[in-house]
């Protein structure tokens, strides 16, 4: 069998420096940390995509939530203008029986009074139908209940022997210049 020769000086230092023995030894230790690194990487990635994924679900199930939301706030919306429009205003107050108000009158800073107030003027039967019966939704069961209109007062007639209220009487402008008495303060 052969022998290797010796080495001797500066050759023989340099050998020492060298690995002795077989080099599978110095590569398994890197081999399974380059194999360990890439499969981590490859399960991060794939928790990664999985939250990724399950992000973008959540996002458009949000939208569709957001859109159909919004198409029911323009439903409402267009019933609030419908019911705020001033002729569904003015039908729905005659049918409740209202009557439009008679002249206004002003309260100045100083106390005066300006215009004569006057009292609605109660419409005829002519020109107002006469109130219809309404249905009122019960909340608690869909049973719809009717309301009966509002009873008008009875006419006064010749037999009655009570005389008529007085009307309130109104109330003369100040003079200028003259302190005003105010109630309630």
């Amino acid at each position: 069998m052969s022998k290797k020769p010796e080495l001797r000086g500066r050759a023989a230092r340099l050998a020492r420096l060298l690995p002795q023995g077989p080099n599978q030894a110095a590569r398994t230790p890197f081999v399974l940390l380059v194999v360990v690194l890439l499969g981590g990487g490859l399960i991060v990635l794939l928790i990664l995509n999985s939250s990724l994924n399950e992000g973008s679900f959540q996002l458009s199930e949000l939208k569709k939530e957001t859109k159909e939301l919004t198409e029911e706030e323009q439903e409402l919306q267009r019933d609030v203008d419908g019911y705020a429009a001033p002729d569904a205003l003015q039908r729905r107050a005659r049918e409740l029986g209202m009557v439009p108000g008679g002249d206004p009158a002003f309260l100045d800073p100083d106390g005066t009074v300006r215009g004569v107030p006057g009292a609605a003027a109660r419409p005829s039967s002519l020109a107002y139908p006469a109130p219809r019966p309404q249905e009122v939704a019960s909340p608690a069961a869909s049973v719809s209940i009717p309301v009966a209109p509002p009873v008008p007062p009875p006419a006064p007639d010749a037999t009655a022997s009570a005389p008529p209220p007085p009307a309130p009487a109104a109330r003369p402008p100040a003079q200028p210049g003259l302190p005003t008495t105010t109630s309630g303060r």
